[in-house]
């Protein structure tokens, strides 16, 4: 007789459920958030195997019935029950290379928190980014959303990482991220959505990622998008991946080149009369 499906149930590795968590709370950094201390200590719970993560959930959900005026602020609900998120989702069967996983990962992530959780934007957007003293990348238009990640969601699964040595993995995984990225198809989350997204992608195709790399790097991760997805051919600027790379090399392959933030500054647009006084 064919055996019976069995229910899928959360792992009580506390290595990895704490490299989850990790990941989940380093990833609000990305957006300028920070997971409360509440939620840390629920998180120690869940890795001692004396919560689930749908207890946690429901416990987020009472504590922010009531939102403080410091709450609101620094938006904590947010951070704490998006990291809960991320952590529930990495420590879950993965998503097929498909444009709706994307949308299903934001739907998961920000319901009840954006209301507009799982929809690609109806508008054109661009944010002012500090390595770059001010100027933005450049976004792709929103009518071609649909046509532009599907092409690159096409161009993926045409291709075969056989016979591939690390390096070169690793420049196509870079390479995917950043077409993801550089689309930006929600108005807000696109970061963390991405990084669930190519995490979950890579556990799928048997990497062992090392989460715990996001805890300390997720800023630099977004800034290696920006600096994959930004040129200025007038005055010499070009994208470049290098930093993307270096991110993946630690994450995928256990190198330990040094991540510093400060590299990824384009000195370029700091020079007088283009510098608009961003803080780095």
């Amino acid at each position: 007789m064919a055996e019976e499906y069995q229910v899928y149930s959360e792992t009580t590795n506390k290595v990895a459920k704490r490299s989850y968590w990790d990941a989940a709370k380093g990833l609000q950094q990305v957006d300028g958030l920070k997971p409360t201390k509440y939620l840390s200590e629920l998180a120690e719970a869940n890795i001692e195997g004396e919560l689930t993560y749908q207890q946690i959930e429901n416990l987020l959900y009472k504590r922010y019935e009531s939102e403080t005026a410091e709450d609101i602020q620094n938006r904590n609900k947010e951070a704490d029950l998006v990291a809960a998120r991320i952590a529930r989702i990495l420590d879950s069967p993965g998503y097929p290379l498909k444009i709706a996983s994307l949308k299903a990962i934001h739907r998961e992530l920000f319901k009840d928190i954006y209301d507009h959780a799982g929809q690609f934007r109806r508008v054109n957007i661009y944010k002012p980014e500090p390595v770059l003293n001010g100027d933005t990348v450049k976004y792709t238009n929103y009518t071609a959303l649909d046509d532009t990640l599907e092409y690159d969601f096409d161009s993926e699964k045409s291709k075969s990482y056989t016979g591939l040595t690390v390096e070169k993995m690793i420049k196509r995984i870079a390479s995917f991220t950043s077409s993801i990225w550089q689309a930006h198809p929600f108005m807000e989350g696109n970061t963390r959505t991405t990084a669930v997204f190519m995490d979950c992608y890579l556990n799928n195709m048997g990497f062992q990622v090392d989460n715990t790399i996001f805890k300390d790097y997720s800023q630099y991760f977004r800034n290696a998008l920006v600096r994959a997805n930004f040129a200025d051919y007038k005055n010499g600027i070009t994208e470049t991946y290098q930093y993307l790379e270096n991110f993946y090399k630690n994450l995928l392959s256990g190198e330990r080149l040094q991540l510093r933030n400060r590299e990824l500054v384009l000195k370029e647009r700091f020079i007088p009369g283009r510098d608009r006084g961003m803080e780095l």
